[in-house]
């Protein structure tokens, strides 16, 4: 469903959403509620990439172990 949602943001600048959403049949509330959702995805995979660093940090200083 993001693919949906992210087709919307793109093409929103040449269709209006209300138009795009009618013809991918989603909710508009839907694509709204995604979209305001965006800050918290990007807050997030930020937190994970840096527990991933983090991660291989520790397993390099622990010689691999």
């Amino acid at each position: 469903m993001n693919d949906v949602y992210a087709f919307i943001e793109a093409e929103k600048t040449t269709h209006t959403v209300a138009l795009l959403c009618r013809l991918l049949k989603v909710a508009r509330s839907s694509f709204y509620a995604w979209r305001s959702g965006e800050q918290a995805r990007q807050a997030r995979q930020a937190a994970d990439d840096a527990l991933a660093h983090e991660i291989t940090v520790l397993h390099i200083a622990t010689r691999h172990t």
